[in-house]
């Protein structure tokens, strides 16, 4: 018969082993987040849209007096560091927005021109806003950029709208990247590899075929990542050339497989952005009250706005970059209005404390065990 140590024994063992197990699981390692509210460039509204390494983001703001052109009103491209946002102005007209930052701090996005006649992509760097140019027609613009400096994006070819195609910008020239026949594409992502991806427009004999495919650019070939598929969308890549994007639902593929990554209970999903930890954020359907950030990490899909304190005031509604350091940027509600955040993990103290004071109470028992 065994002891009544024995049967404390056995359960502070198997207490600790689930502790250990949830701590050190990719899920567990971040339970919860505190949240930056990284403000505005004096306006109602603020969208986050990249990060890197050093926790410097990128994105874009409404200005003061929350102006309108156009029936828009008017935002300008931002970068926030060391807690300060700083507005990285315009190529002469009245609007900007920031998409991505590499490690080194550029930063990459599209920019009106004086007298706002178009607006071209911008490569951000040391205080100075470059334009990219274009591919011929009046517009393009910037949404990646690697550790090398090279830029991606799209850009006209022709009239005004008409003639997109997706680019490479590198060593000073923008190189149509082609498409697949279908007369159009857009790239979102690089990574350190110079492998891009985005989206191109396809022709083909069966219908479900025809569209906007997803697609892996590298040594020089377009290769189509989801033929089958009508409408589907590649947003961001990491060094490993892991992919992920949209094709009804938020994927993943990796080494030539694809992954659906599910939803939050609605029926869409995306994702915009991973990192060299094949963490993915995103942003997904819920079945009643609309989208919701999440994060997905070791086969699981959570809810951003439950790993946040219940208090915050905020509902996360998208998910757009992540570091290497698991730091997730996007735009969620606050009081009324749309403000971009920062989301940094934050160590679990409650279970660190259970976990030694399981160990304790597993070596006191053992100890009495070994004196009776």
């Amino acid at each position: 018969m065994k002891s009544y140590y024995y049967h404390r024994a056995t359960s502070a063992l198997r207490i600790v082993t689930l502790l250990i197990s949830v701590y050190i699981s990719p899920v567990g390692a971040a339970v919860s987040y505190n949240i930056t509210d990284l403000g505005t460039l004096g306006g109602s509204s603020s969208y986050a849209y990249g990060i890197n390494n050093a926790g410097q983001v990128v994105g874009s703001s409404y200005i003061t007096g929350n102006p309108v052109q156009y029936g828009r009103a008017v935002q300008h491209a931002f970068l926030y560091s060391n807690g300060s946002i700083t507005d990285l102005g315009t190529l002469g007209g009245s609007s900007s927005y920031a998409y991505g930052i590499n490690n080194s701090g550029q930063v990459v996005g599209e920019a009106s021109l004086s007298g706002n006649a178009g607006s071209h992509a911008f490569r951000y760097s040391a205080g100075s806003m470059a334009d990219l140019g274009t591919l011929g027609g009046p517009n393009s613009v910037a949404y990646g950029i690697n550790n090398n400096g090279q830029v991606v994006g799209s850009s006209s070819t022709g009239g005004f709208y008409a003639g997109w195609y997706a680019f490479l910008y590198s060593n000073g020239v923008m190189t149509n990247l082609g498409d697949f026949g279908g007369g159009g594409s857009s790239a979102y992502g690089i990574n350190t590899n110079d492998q891009v991806v985005g989206t191109a427009y396809a022709v083909s004999t069966i219908d479900v075929n025809a569209g906007t495919n997803a697609f892996l650019y590298s040594n020089d070939v377009m290769t189509n990542l989801r033929p089958l598929v009508a409408s589907s969308f590649a947003y961001g890549i990491n060094d490993n050339g892991q992919v992920v994007g949209d094709a009804g639902h938020a994927f993943l593929y990796s080494n030539g497989m694809w992954s659906d990554l599910g939803t939050l209970g609605g029926f869409t999903s995306s994702a915009f952005g991973i990192n060299n930890n094949a963490q993915v954020v995103g942003s997904a359907a819920t079945p009643a009250s609309g989208n919701h950030a999440f994060f997905y990490n070791g086969g699981s899909m959570l809810d951003l706005n439950n790993l946040i304190d219940p208090g915050s005031g905020w509902t996360l509604t998208d998910a757009r970059g992540i570091n290497d350091s698991g730091q997730i940027v996007g735009y969620g509600n606050i009081n009324g209005q749309t403000h971009a955040y920062l989301l940094t993990a934050v160590p679990l103290p409650a279970a660190i404390w259970l976990l030694g004071s399981g160990l304790i109470g597993l070596m006191s028992v053992t100890r009495r065990r070994k004196a009776a």
